[in-house]
């Protein structure tokens, strides 16, 4: 998912603790995808009620969300995906192909009785539904916790929110793409627990938050916005395919050299994606919107039990643990 500039990112480990005070829009979609590939029983089952609805993104909402705003005085707002734009029919297309794949080798694994193998395929089984999200939207506005639905990509309205309108301090998400639109600064891995789990390896690897600061990269290689947006378009993004054989560093050092797409080699521009323009557009120009509001609420206490207790079967004792966190908070803030 999104865009691989890992190996030329220039980024800085920090502590959570750096993090206080700041305000990140959050991609709340990855944040819910990754709740769901992990959080699951040691056989990959997730998490659910008594009536079939999944938990395990509430789960690791609730917690993650409550601790870090609670523990670190971080100040959280979520930003949920819209409409994805046309160009990215493809890339949903090949992620529900892997799921599948993923889906049969889970099954498969988990009647062998390879609990472990089971796991490690489950992972990526993940599904993020509407009725889910509408969840996810619901115990946010219970806990108090402000939400932006973006009208289209959410990393695209993280990024407005951070560059345009400075209602956050850096976009909190695991992937690059709001460096492409033009995001500031990027925070990846807000995470507690410090650590990631590899399916392709069945283990954990350990985890440090670190920050991204764009213009600090841009100046460091001497490039432009728009030539790391062409960088990508070479290499692949969730609305073109790249070119087979090149990678983030041969992509930089192309772009460097020649400083945009039109002026590549015929040999290498012939194999450009030729939608490249129409996928420039939507990093320059991307829908967001400026009807939000970020302002913090009440915690709704009696409405958390319904939903949570009552409704899927959380115990008594978690909810009043959140709760209790986030009216030490609202305590603080009168």
């Amino acid at each position: 998912m999104g865009v691989n500039l890992t190996p030329i990112i220039l980024k800085k480990e920090i502590k959570l603790s750096d993090l206080r005070g700041k305000v990140l829009a959050v991609d709340g979609n990855a944040e819910l995808y990754q709740f769901l590939a992990l959080i699951r029983m040691a056989d990959g089952t997730p998490l659910k009620d008594s009536r079939g609805n999944i938990t395990s993104h509430l789960v690791g909402l609730m917690y993650r969300a409550t601790r870090l705003i609670s523990e670190y005085g971080i100040k959280l707002i979520f930003v949920f995906d819209g409409e994805p734009p046309s160009l990215k029919k493809e890339e949903i297309e090949r992620r529900h192909e892997v799921r599948e794949r993923f889906i049969k080798e889970y099954e498969e694994a988990k009647a062998a009785g390879d609990i472990a193998a089971a796991f490690a395929k489950s992972v990526m089984t993940s599904r993020l539904t509407q009725s889910m999200l509408e969840d996810a939207k619901r115990l946010l506005r219970l806990l108090g916790i402000p939400y932006v639905q973006a009208p289209g990509e959410g990393e695209a309205q993280a990024a407005f929110m951070v560059r345009e309108k400075r209602d956050a301090w850096a976009v909190g998400s695991k992937d690059y793409d709001s460096l492409l639109f033009g995001a500031p600064r990027l925070v990846r891995f807000i995470t507690i627990s410090g650590r990631e789990f590899l399916p392709s390896k069945g283990k954990f690897r350990p985890l440090r938050p670190e920050i991204i600061e764009t213009h600090k990269m841009l100046s460091h290689y001497g490039i432009s916005l728009d030539q790391l947006i062409d960088l990508a378009i070479l290499i692949g993004t969730d609305f073109n395919t790249g070119i087979r054989g090149i990678g983030p560093k041969t992509a930089l050092k192309l772009i460097k050299k020649h400083e945009n797409i039109e002026n590549l080699p015929q040999d290498i521009r012939s194999k450009v994606s030729r939608n490249y323009q129409a996928v420039r557009e939507i990093y320059h120009y991307p829908l967001t919107t400026e009807n939000y509001d970020i302002r913090y609420r009440t915690l709704d206490e009696d409405g958390l039990y319904e939903f949570l207790c009552r409704e899927r079967d959380f115990s008594t004792e978690k909810v009043e643990m959140v709760a209790k966190r986030m009216k030490a908070v609202q305590s603080i803030s009168e």
